[in-house]
């Protein structure tokens, strides 16, 4: 089964991300803010790591800078920032893909 870390600090969006995703068949696991993102990284080996952008204690880019400096997980970066500035910034961290809210679930 696919393990899926969702980074989000909006417990709506967790909650509609997980339900939907666990009713698909996966393992998820949820962190709320870029510090607990990390400490579960480090504890559960992840598959796919949705990562929101604007987090509490650490933002999405030092998250996905630290991750990447140890593994080549896929990210997909979903966020609110729907700027081409953000975009860039993301793909230079060497995301996989960059989603911006409001999202379809079905299409993510």
């Amino acid at each position: 089964m696919a393990h899926i870390l969702i980074v989000e600090d909006d417990f709506d969006i967790q909650e509609l991300l997980q339900n939907y995703l666990e009713n698909e068949g996966y393992q998820v696991t949820i962190a709320s803010d870029g510090e607990e993102a990390l400490e579960k990284f480090h504890q559960e080996s992840a598959d796919l790591i949705l990562l929101d952008l604007m987090l509490p204690k650490l933002d999405g880019y030092s998250v996905c800078k630290a991750i990447r400096q140890e593994s080549d997980v896929s990210i997909i970066m979903l966020t609110a920032l729907d700027g081409e500035w953000n975009q860039l910034k993301g793909f230079d961290l060497q995301i996989d893909d960059y989603i911006t809210k409001p999202f379809s679930i079905p299409i993510l």
